[in-house]
């Protein structure tokens, strides 16, 4: 099978690097085609990768690989890639901003903002921000295997959430609990606080101050047939067989918004600059963006959990990221933010977890140049 080769293109995002340049862009280059690449596609070469690199104040794209085997459409920095859970980052920024504006608190109990939950029991006690911080302990089927067959409707929703009971011993905010439903409860308080569904408040508080115009979260049929979504890859599974057309989401959660983002690696090398306090951006939003990074809670003497972001040390520099990945897609950004360094990645193929190569090997080696 060709290969689409890896190609190189450097950008300026936000500001320029002063002075001398003292990273060479070649050898970020072969770090990403010899370390990276290879990880992430394997030896068959199907479906393809985005990387965008955040360094020495400037930015670099690497794509490599196709959007779509078939009709060999190769990977470009706009392509549009399924970025499953880093939607989740998203989600925390505008209720960081919320809180800074006085629009709402982290110690709000979800209820405020969703009364059918006044019913239940122990999910009356959660608030938002255990939500964002998955320190609420709420765990439903659709969080880990085995999955389902079935999901809920909003109604279903909200009748589990009501009959919940956590792990014994456990109290909402005593725990860390990486959850699904946790994030999709979330969506709701903020949708009925603002009275805008989840889309909309992203675009008008995240997206269109960034000028993240690819960004988006599609309104067609979960799990279903639609349309292809333009500029969207090919989504291929662990065996390198295509799952859905090109946009497709999947979701547990049969009610609007709970499906995933697409973006592109030039959107995200945005977001990803903005976190790193790189560029003109509105001082409450990036404000927003700090305090999204901090961490809330100690999962282990290496690992805390900030809102969405997980901060990990691993013996090397500190990195703050979020994985993210369903069957067809796997995604990542990460920092090292007190070197102003970055990396974006893209790939349209499940279970390639690209968060450990960069954790273990890109982001350190990055580090050092």
């Amino acid at each position: 099978m060709r290969v689409a080769p890896l190609i190189l293109v450097a950008a300026l995002i936000a500001c320029p690097a002063t002075g001398a340049n003292a990273v060479n862009d070649s050898d970020v280059e072969r770090l990403i085609e010899r370390q990276l690449v290879p990880a992430l596609l394997g030896e068959d070469g199907i479906g393809g990768v985005a990387v965008a690199v955040r360094i020495g104040g400037h930015t670099l794209f690497f794509n490599h690989g196709w959007a779509d085997v078939a009709n060999r459409r190769p990977v470009m920095a706009n392509s549009l890639f399924n970025i499953a859970s880093v939607r989740k980052v998203f989600e925390a920024i505008v209720l960081a901003q919320a809180v800074q504006r006085g629009e709402l608190r982290f110690d709000d109990r979800v209820e405020q903002y969703v009364p059918e939950l006044r019913q239940g029991g122990t999910i009356r006690e959660v608030t938002l921000g255990q939500l964002a911080s998955h320190t609420s302990g709420l765990l439903l089927p659709t969080d880990h295997p085995p999955w389902p067959e079935h999901g809920y409707t909003l109604e279903g929703f909200i009748r589990a959430l009501n009959t919940w009971t956590p792990e014994m011993g456990q109290r909402p905010g005593q725990t860390h609990t990486y959850t699904h439903a946790g994030y999709v409860l979330l969506q709701l308080a903020l949708e009925r606080q603002f009275g805008l569904p989840i889309g909309q408040l992203i675009d008008q508080r995240v997206l269109k101050p960034l000028s993240m115009d690819a960004t988006v979260l599609p309104a067609h049929q979960l799990d279903g047939e639609h349309a292809p979504l333009p500029d969207a890859v090919q989504g291929y599974g662990e065996d390198g067989e295509p799952i859905g057309v090109p946009g497709n989401q999947q979701s547990y959660y049969d009610f609007p918004g709970t499906g995933q983002m697409f973006s592109s690696a030039r959107d995200l090398a945005t977001l990803l600059a903005a976190n790193l306090g790189d560029g003109r951006i509105d001082p409450d939003l990036r404000a927003a963006m700090q305090l999204a990074q901090r961490s809330v809670f100690r999962i282990s003497p290496r690992n805390a959990q900030a809102l969405a972001w997980e901060v990990n040390n691993l013996g090397g520099p500190t990195i703050v990221d979020k994985p993210g990945g369903i069957d067809n897609a796997s995604a990542y950004v990460g920092m090292v933010p007190n070197q102003r360094l970055g990396i974006v990645i893209l790939v349209n193929r499940g279970s390639r977890n690209p968060h450990e190569v960069a954790r273990n090997i890109i982001l350190p080696e990055l580090a050092r140049f």
